[in-house]
């Protein structure tokens, strides 16, 4: 189990942390966009950058997001998704103020599936239920290929190490 804080503090996860080189655990979002599905198979035969990130309406995620969302053009054959408790409503209604339109946007919030299957799922205190800030890359074939848990959740991921794994 990775371990997060925020603000200082330990916070506990739910779920077993995952390692680059496994098979990537499957899970069932909805998208923004259009209130679909998207699942382990929605990305099939592409590399999949996947960011769990605790809501689109605060400061760091907001600018993760709109990075991954500038470098979303430069990745040919490479989807970006940015996973978080946010309802699908809210995801569209940020995505349309901040002109993000490269980036998938889906909501874990029916079950919490890749929240549990990613280690990334919080459990207690403030931010129960929310997701801690991590950083996956699964390959065509399902395999991670690369999985960061931020130490803090008020950092940033290390987009350099995130972007030349999805190379």
């Amino acid at each position: 189990m990775a371990t997060i804080l925020f603000k200082g503090n330990p916070v506990a996860l739910a779920g077993a942390e995952v390692k680059a080189g496994q098979d990537a655990p499957d899970f069932k979002l909805q998208k923004s966009s259009d209130m679909s599905d998207y699942t382990l198979a929605s990305g099939a035969g592409k590399t999949r950058i996947i960011a769990a990130v605790p809501s689109l309406d605060t400061p760091v995620c907001d600018a993760e997001t709109k990075k991954f969302n500038e470098e979303a053009a430069k990745l040919p054959n490479v989807e970006i998704v940015a996973v978080s408790m946010d309802l699908p409503f809210a995801m569209k209604r940020w995505c349309g103020a901040a002109g993000v339109d490269k980036v998938v946007t889906a909501s874990d919030h029916r079950d919490a599936s890749f929240g549990k299957n990613y280690g990334v799922l919080i459990q207690g205190g403030p931010l129960d239920r929310v997701h801690a800030r991590a950083v996956f890359v699964i390959d065509a074939n399902n395999k991670v290929k690369y999985a960061e848990y931020v130490p803090d959740i008020g950092q940033h991921p290390d987009y350099e190490a995130v972007l030349a794994a999805a190379k």
